[in-house]
């Protein structure tokens, strides 16, 4: 075996072809090796910003304001009313 022909074993996977530094730059993470702190800092932090989006929804989304602005552009909250009930 030597450098110019490595041979490749089962689960080498891309990293066993050739391919241009070009190729290598531009999909860095097919060829890097897989960070497990840095995988379970993106997983918490996704369904951290899940849950908050969900949190947000169920919290005000239902509730019976709204945020208007005035003319002179301050914004307060204001109840909701149906145009049926005035």
């Amino acid at each position: 075996m030597d450098k110019k022909n490595p041979e490749s074993a089962p689960g080498d996977g891309l990293r066993s072809l050739r391919s241009t530094s070009l190729f290598r730059a531009v999909n860095f993470e097919l060829y890097a090796k897989q960070n497990k702190v840095t995988m379970i800092f993106g997983i918490v932090a996704f369904v951290g910003s899940l849950g908050y989006i969900i949190y947000m929804r169920r919290n005000f989304d239902g509730s019976k304001h709204y945020s208007a602005v005035t003319s002179d552009g301050t914004v307060h909250m204001e109840k909701k009313v149906s145009k049926w009930t005035v």
